[in-house]
């Protein structure tokens, strides 16, 4: 009886000290989720020569068009080595995006640009059922993964396509978890006037961009942590 009662006891002992060990670790990590969230937003830092690996997420059709609109006011001695991603099934962006780097090697005084062209594979292609997307969707994460620890970006740019949601979270994580600080730019589409894409949306709701730009004063003020930027094309 009384080695009963011992070995009871012993069993509520180690139960008590797991859930203690889970708790803690819980409280911890969102301690550090809401010093990342806290975080977010804060100028990058400043350096003579100072250049960040950038990462650049590329959609089909017009996302694309806008990115390389954008693209094209960016500090490029700043913002390098820069690496284009785009979805497996999008070769058109991919060859717009060399076309774009390879006008800069033309202009005189530029030897060379510092990138690289990746692609990565879709969480859901579209008319995909969603039976078979979750399968699709862990492949996804899984090599999106792989992507972000070779990659290892100091800046994140996207704006909108599904491709850049498994990116910009595990650039997340890899904050929380102390991997690598990527500060994520996210510009909603100019065809975004009333409400905010799916992308968009999981973004701001989770506060994972670091800045959030809209291009519609209407958006603005919908969803006031965004900032208006006014049209970018």
């Amino acid at each position: 009886m009384v080695e009963d009662s011992c070995c009871f006891f012993s069993k509520m002992a180690s139960i008590f000290s797991a859930v203690f060990i889970l708790l803690s670790l819980a409280i911890i990590l969102g301690v550090r989720v809401l010093y990342v969230i806290y975080c977010c937003g804060k100028p990058l830092r400043r350096g003579a020569s100072q250049s960040f690996t950038t990462l650049i997420v590329l959609g089909s059709g017009g996302h694309t068009a806008e990115m390389l609109s954008l693209l094209s006011v960016l500090q490029k001695d700043r913002f390098k080595p820069r690496f284009y991603v785009a979805a497996a099934t999008d070769n058109m962006s991919i060859q717009k995006a060399r076309a774009f780097e390879d006008s800069f090697v033309e202009k005189p005084g530029v030897k060379e640009t510092s990138s690289q062209f990746m692609q990565i594979y879709r969480s859901r292609e579209v008319g995909q059922s969603y039976v078979t997307s979750v399968w699709t969707t862990l492949v996804a994460i899984v090599h999106a993964l792989w992507l972000m620890i070779r990659i290892r970006p100091e800046v994140v740019l996207c704006n909108g396509p599904g491709t850049c949601i498994p990116l910009c979270v595990i650039a997340f994580l890899f904050k929380v978890l102390g991997i690598r600080w990527s500060s994520i730019f996210y510009v909603e589409s100019v065809a975004r006037v009333k409400k905010l894409s799916l992308s968009g949306l999981l973004l701001y709701k989770l506060r994972m961009a670091d800045q959030f730009f809209v291009q519609w004063p209407h958006l603005q003020r919908k969803y006031p942590r965004a900032r208006y930027v006014g049209c970018l094309m």
